[in-house]
């Protein structure tokens, strides 16, 4: 076994040890108990023998999320909506208690509002007759159940809207901004309709600690005070003239809105912190001297690539004689630029390629790994989790006639690895809690 080869299967394993450790199916376990007349969610009873629980699930997590409480509390779960990505699960819960839908993702699409629209129903028939709900939150919810807050705002301005804003190079966090400004779902709205009755929400995150409202944009939680304005995230980016003129108009009306009251009971089950510390663990065990870098999180990605080659040379140059492995996480913002193939986990492993490619004479080491992917098994436009790429990538690229710069440019990163073996295809995982990105040298 080649130097390289060995490199490569470590770098996967550690990627599917930090998997393993954030499937949600165990937390849930722990955090939820039913012992026939309370129902108990992280340490907090509820009484339910004279009354139901209804359940909304929404989200990538959403299917395994609903398929595992349903199980611990079947006696007294009356109905449930569960709106997420087509798997398996999905299927499985088709029932006389669930009602699924597969909403839309990176864009909402019809089942969306129609879910939006039966999560209103449940929601007003809890009230009535003061059930327990219980929401079940997780990354990708934002498209997935949706409701514009205004009528004159269409779904396809909605998904025009969406699409800018996922492609202009905003953070989460200035996207999150317009979504709560244009959304009846968004920023509390949802878990104010049952402000009246016990509700608790379970978070599966995709943001960084502290900033669980912003989890399908906050169905359930106000927004913090501190972030962004609508109105200056549309400025920043320009989009005025481009969005449509209903979505600026509600942008310009959220300026003026007072924000929802906090009235919900949560808790973040899991967050990308898990998947690092796992995949660190795992680093760890494997022999590397491991480095986590917390502050690679959030930037622009041509500016996060930088810092991660940087920071892998650091550290080979602090343990000359070891193998050594710097692990990060997060989202980089990543802007489209043409129309291919790919997404921001695809594009960071080939920018490491061609970066290290480029300086590989000046180099300490010969051999390096970088390997980027979602844990929710999705990236961009394509069906892969990431890819996973070495010092000899680009090499193999030129010898089948692929042109690593011009896949760069037209946003078709997958295509170059997929020419490769190289793409990471898992499929849906049925958790999301943000990208692991793994170098070793």
């Amino acid at each position: 076994m080649t130097v390289p080869v060995a490199l490569r299967q470590a770098a996967r394993e550690i990627f599917d040890q930090a998997l393993l450790a954030v499937d949600p199916v165990k937390p849930l376990r722990r955090a939820i108990n039913f012992d026939g007349k309370y129902v108990s969610i992280c340490g907090t009873d509820f009484e339910t023998s004279t009354r139901p629980v209804y359940v909304v699930a929404v989200g990538k997590a959403a299917p395994l999320m609903a398929i595992t409480v349903g199980e611990i509390l079947k006696p007294v779960l009356k109905v449930g909506i569960v709106s997420g990505p087509f798997c398996e699960g999905l299927k499985q819960l088709e029932s006389d208690t669930w009602r699924v839908f597969e909403g839309g993702h990176p864009l909402p699409n019809e089942a969306s509002l129609a879910a939006a629209e039966a999560a209103f129903d449940l929601l007003r028939r809890a009230k009535e007759i003061h059930a327990l709900v219980i929401f079940l939150v997780s990354g990708g919810g934002s498209a997935m159940l949706e409701w514009p807050r205004h009528e004159e705002i269409s779904l396809s301005d909605l998904r025009e809207a969406n699409g800018q804003l996922t492609t202009c190079g905003a953070s989460i966090t200035e996207i999150n901004t317009i979504r709560r400004a244009l959304s009846a779902v968004k920023g509390g709205r949802l878990g104010a309709l049952v402000e009246t009755t016990d509700q608790f929400t379970l978070i599966i995150s995709d943001t960084n600690r502290g900033d669980e409202a912003s989890v399908a944009s906050g169905p359930t939680l106000p927004p913090l005070g501190d972030g962004p304005r609508p109105r200056a995230v549309m400025d920043r980016y320009g989009l005025r003239i481009s969005l449509p003129a209903s979505v600026v108009t509600s942008i310009e009306d959220a300026e003026k809105e007072k924000p929802i009251k906090a009235v919900n009971r949560y808790q973040v089950l899991l967050d990308n912190q898990n998947a690092i510390e796992a995949a660190a663990t795992a680093a760890g065990q494997l022999g590397f001297a491991v480095e986590v870098a917390l502050d690679i999180n959030e930037q622009q990605i041509e500016e996060g690539v930088s810092i991660l080659i940087s920071r892998l040379i650091s550290l080979k140059e602090k343990s000359p004689h070891n193998r050594v492995c710097l692990i990060s996480g997060g989202e980089f913002s990543c802007a489209v630029r043409g129309t291919g193939v790919g997404g921001r986990n695809l594009e960071t492993v080939l920018r490491c390629a061609l970066e290290l490619d480029r300086n590989q004479h000046r180099l300490s080491f010969n051999h390096f790994v970088a390997l980027s992917a979602g844990t929710d098994g999705v990236d961009g436009n394509s069906p892969a989790a990431g890819a996973i790429a070495d010092e000899n990538s680009i090499a193999r690229a030129v010898a089948v006639g692929r042109d690593a710069v011009g896949c760069l440019q037209h946003s078709d990163a997958f295509n170059f690895f997929s020419s490769l073996g190289d793409a990471i295809i898992t499929g849906p995982t049925g958790t999301n809690v943000r990208d692991l990105r793994i170098l070793i040298a």
